[in-house]
């Protein structure tokens, strides 16, 4: 058993750890106490003397120089900030988040001498920094262990049974393996997860992931996070679940043990009525592209308009025209309004075309008026271009070289748009790099790694 404990102070890693590294009958290792060792002061005396920021350099070597396992890691609270750690602590191990309520982490920690991160009580403190991080622990984890109100000998059996009997029935994994059989899948997609399924006897802590959409066999996600899982050597398996039904489809991702869904058509909206706590982005945009389950309830975020973001960083305060008025419109709307560009939104409808620029402040029309304006960008973010629709929504008379188009559809590589703005000498922005950007920004989401860039490109080809 290889295991290591994040979390907040006071959620009782330590205590716990300790507890089940007994259980586990392997070794017990607490980095704040191997940074202690290396530095030979205790941890608030680094903190005098060096400062947070050399406490968090001290704490990387620590952590990049961990025994392989097993044995049980306990980890400092801010361990997590740092997106390298968690390649080292995630690297064939099983990690658990341990959370807790403010008030019982106040009583745990109150008489503690940690030294204050902030300036501001410790209740406020607890409060700002858990706001801060809650998304990075949730990122990290595989699991999600509560320990408010229960005792370390409690918080320690529990992790044990869930290393040891998973999280799900063996029931509800043949009922969801049959619902997937017949949703016309790959046949070798559903012989790959129909072995991991059986294999979660001999293999508990295996997550499952997956993509939700309805068409969603055109998806690379699946062959690009089994590789992204393969090479960092996470226990993770990504399926494919493709039906009508989102309630059909959260209900059969349940009973395998979801652990994370990529949210695609039509479902980035309709997802958000299951969603427990919203980012702010998903928020601002209405829509969720990525979802993760853990401690039985549901987290969504947005990571579609880092796509749409990145590519165009260099193009702030240009004049943009988003073609559209659906979710990857409102998508790029927010993405772009973050570059301050001066936007405005064309759609054959113009009533949806002035209620989404209504929530963004942008400008709207039809598709009529896009010659008129004569924009600097242009982001087609309607389905035109993709099966059944091949059209283009522009004519190549349209283009002209000074336009950078950025075609978010990204099946077919090369689009009808795609193809005539290349042949007007426009700069042209594929759909595969929004896919290639928002997905490691997924995968971040998923796992809290930072995938070099050229990694994610290099696997999608």
């Amino acid at each position: 058993m290889n295991v290591v404990l994040i979390g907040f102070r006071g959620t009782g890693k330590t205590e716990s750890g300790r507890l089940l590294a007994r259980l586990l009958d392997v070794p017990f290792y607490d980095t704040d106490a191997l940074i202690e060792e290396e530095a030979g002061s205790a941890v608030h005396e680094i903190f005098e003397q060096e400062g947070e920021n050399g406490f968090r350099a001290r704490e990387k070597r620590v952590i990049a120089r961990l025994p392989p396992g097993p044995g049980v890691y306990a980890t400092g609270g801010g361990v997590i900030l740092d997106p390298e750690n968690i390649e080292h602590l995630r690297r064939k191990r099983t990690v658990m988040l341990l959370r807790a309520d403010e008030v019982t982490i106040e009583k745990r920690i109150q008489h503690s001498t940690r030294p204050a991160l902030t300036r501001m009580g410790l209740r406020a403190e607890i409060h700002a920094l858990l706001d801060a991080r809650k998304d990075a622990y949730l990122a990290a984890a595989d699991f999600c262990v509560d320990t408010s109100g229960r005792s370390a000998n409690e918080v320690a059996s529990t992790i044990k049974r869930i290393l040891l009997e998973g999280m799900t029935r063996a029931e509800g994994r043949e009922d969801a393996l049959r619902a997937v059989g017949t949703s016309g899948i790959p046949g070798f997609e559903f012989e790959e997860l129909a072995h991991m399924i059986s294999s979660l006897p001999e293999n508990p802590a295996l997550r499952f992931y997956g993509i939700a959409g309805f068409p969603s066999l055109h998806s690379k996600s699946p062959p690009l996070f089994n590789n992204l899982f393969s090479y960092f050597e996470i226990n993770a398996y990504y399926t494919r679940f493709h039906d009508p039904s989102l309630a059909r489809i959260l209900s059969i991702a349940q009973e395998i043990g979801i652990r994370g869904l990529s949210v695609t058509i039509p479902f980035k909206q309709e997802i958000l009525q299951y969603i427990d706590h919203r980012d702010e982005h998903s928020q601002a945009i209405g829509a969720c592209n990525t979802a993760l389950f853990c401690g039985g309830e549901w987290y969504g975020y947005n990571t579609d308009w880092v796509g749409i973001r990145d590519p165009l960083s260099s193009l702030s305060g240009s004049t943009a025209v988003i073609l559209g008025a659906g979710g990857a419109a409102a998508s790029a709307a927010y993405a772009l309004r973050s570059l301050d560009m001066e936007i405005t939104i064309l759609n054959r409808t113009v009533e949806r075309a002035a209620a989404l620029a209504g929530r963004f402040g942008c400008s709207h029309g039809t598709l009529k008026d896009f010659d008129r304006i004569k924009p600097a960008v242009v982001v087609n973010a309607t389905p035109v271009g993709m099966e059944p629709d091949t059209g283009s929504p522009l004519a190549k008379f349209q283009l002209s070289p000074s336009m950078t188009v950025f075609d978010l559809v990204y099946t077919p590589p090369e689009t009808p748009l795609v193809k005539a703005a290349r042949s007007m000498r426009c700069t042209v922005i594929p759909g595969k790099e929004m896919f290639i950007r928002q997905a490691r920004a997924q995968f971040r989401q998923f796992t809290g790694i930072d995938a070099p860039l050229e990694m994610v490109r290099e696997i999608v080809g």
